[in-house]
């Protein structure tokens, strides 16, 4: 599972992150924002190195299961 972490910036902006993901990280006015803004670029971010043929984070190897 990803773990996204969240914290307010001094300007009053939230940033979400997903350590996991080198690079997907996050703003929103908002703390629901940040966090549903993350987890979409997580989503595209995983489906590149998918596509790629690159390795997925073992954190995220748990989002699909054979049928």
């Amino acid at each position: 599972m990803l773990t996204i972490e969240v914290e307010r910036e001094a300007d009053g902006r939230w940033i979400a992150e997903v350590m996991a993901l080198p690079g997907a990280l996050a703003y929103g006015a908002t703390e629901a924002e940040a966090q549903s803004r993350v987890a979409a670029l997580a989503c595209r971010v995983i489906a590149d190195l998918i596509e790629h043929g690159e390795p997925v984070p073992d954190e995220a190897r748990g989002l699909f299961a054979p049928a």
